[in-house]
């Protein structure tokens, strides 16, 4: 009979296998055993990590670091997760400690590093880590920030560089990203054909098969009682203070909105937290969504708020009043917030759909969990199922909003940013005017396009590819169009 797997074992083995829910079972095990178990608190922080969960992570990782602050393995994950949550300073002050050492931690530590300082946009003193050397270089993964660094001066050699990475790499998402890369250079360089020729191939050779039926599926589920046009949901839970959400599709501007609001001393941006996604999950659990959400348990609904809380006041500066939540899955879940979140404030943000599109399409989005970015036909279809609730989920279910169209913004950034202050109840600060001098890194697509004072650029985009659009698109550009000018 073979010996009993101890919990410490189970959990390194389920953390070598990939299986992070089994891996973060395991840890709980440990810790039921003993809250001062420190495998048990650093596998917590690793498994929450790579499901998404960064505020049970932070908590985690923080629970580790008292127990043992000088292990390199929980500063590796601190750093991580600090990078994950745009605490730059504190990323680098962690990361950097580890990758100094001969740990074997240390090449991972000098990779992560890179890249926080390549989003966070200090380039000189990335130029300054590859310069001091260090076996990090030696890990596949350096090419990426060396062909990084070489863009800035030499575009052609720089996008020779990222599709060699591309074509050789074994890692299929190191492959992913630096072949985005060059589609970002060949969209520069104004070669556009090339650039969306090449997000066409990469889409189809490394992006699996995705249900979209199964995503719209929760969209089609409220639209019967959207039209409807009366509110189903009186919320039984108490109303909450300090929660700001952006409800919208990515590329749509909603970073651009959080970075001005972030400026203001009493918003505090707390980036795409995932807790909107795990009260989704768990009314459906329940078996109440979407027509039950008015008789669910009271008590089981103030759970699953505080929970939403607990991570959120977390992420959030403490001396911040509101948290800007800058899920990018909120508008799917509407119904849930007007149920567990009453008084949250949203913040509706439209784009023209093809500038919309043709950005989502020529970038990187995850392949399985955003598997939907792979076709500007499939990005169509979010695109009218998103269209096909908003506004009119927000105005039925009475949630506080406001309604920002993109293009409106940029033309008058002052009077969106005062309208969307007094919807928090806050006075104008001209600091929002300013979201380049934000300190606090992006790391999303628009991490580049933040750091630039608020511009027009990127309207219009769409017409340096109108060969990948055809009349489908018709009927959502010109209700975009009809948005422009109202609120």
């Amino acid at each position: 009979m073979p010996p009993t797997e101890s919990p410490l074992a189970r959990l390194d083995r389920l953390l070598k296998q990939g299986d992070m829910a089994g891996a973060l079972r395991a840890a709980d095990e440990l810790l039921a055993q003993s809250k001062r178990s420190f495998p048990g608190w650093l596998g917590r922080a690793v498994a929450n990590l790579n499901l998404g969960n960064l505020a049970d992570a932070d908590a985690d990782i923080e629970a580790a670091c008292r127990l043992s602050p000088g292990d390199l393995q929980a500063l590796l994950i601190r750093g991580m997760i600090d990078q994950r949550l745009g605490r730059i300073d504190r990323a680098i002050e962690s990361l950097a400690r580890v990758a100094s050492t001969k740990s074997p931690q240390a090449v991972e530590a000098g990779v992560t590093l890179s890249e926080v300082l390549w989003f966070s946009h200090r380039h000189d003193s990335l130029r300054q880590q590859v310069a001091a050397g260090g076996a990090w270089l030696s890990d596949p993964r350096a090419a990426l920030a060396l062909a990084r660094l070489r863009a800035q001066q030499d575009p052609d050699g720089a996008l020779a560089d990222f599709l060699a990475i591309a074509a050789r790499e074994r890692n299929p998402v190191l492959r992913r990203v630096a072949g985005f890369d060059a589609v970002g250079l060949l969209d520069k360089a104004g070669r556009y054909r090339e650039a969306f020729e090449l997000a066409t191939r990469l889409h189809a050779d490394s992006t699996p098969p995705f249900d979209l039926e199964g995503m719209l599926g929760q969209v089609r589920d409220q639209r019967p009682l959207v039209e409807k046009g009366e509110r189903w949901i009186t919320p039984r839970v108490d109303p909450v203070a300090g929660v700001a959400l952006v409800v919208g599709l990515p590329r749509s501007g909603t970073t651009l909105l959080e970075q001005m609001l972030d400026r203001h001393p009493a918003i505090a941006g707390i980036g795409e937290y995932e807790g909107i996604d795990r009260i989704g999950g768990d009314l459906v659990e329940m078996g109440r969504w979407p027509r039950g959400l008015a008789l669910a348990p009271r008590e089981a609904l103030a759970r699953v708020q505080q929970r939403y809380l607990d991570g959120a006041r977390r992420l959030r500066r403490p001396d911040a009043t509101w948290g800007f939540d800058k899920t990018p899955r909120a508008w799917r879940w509407l119904p849930a917030v007007a149920a567990v979140l009453p008084d949250a404030r949203c913040f509706h943000v439209a784009r023209d759909p093809r500038d919309m599109a043709i950005s989502i399409f020529l970038s990187y989005f995850h392949p399985m969990s955003d598997g939907w970015t792979a076709s500007l036909a499939s990005i169509r279809r979010v695109v009218e199922a998103e269209r096909s609730i908003l506004p009119r989920a927000l105005e039925v279910l009475g949630i506080p909003h406001e309604r920002i169209v993109y293009e409106d913004l940029v033309d008058d950034p002052a009077g969106h940013a005062q309208r969307c202050l007094a919807r928090l109840d806050l006075a104008m600060d001209e600091r929002v005017l300013a979201p380049e001098a934000n300190t606090r890194a992006v790391f999303t697509l628009s991490h580049a396009q933040v750091r630039k004072p608020i511009n027009r650029s990127s309207i219009g985009r769409w017409k340096n590819y109108a060969f990948a659009f055809d009349g489908a698109w018709d009927a959502l550009a010109a209700a975009h169009d009809a948005r422009r000018g109202s609120r």
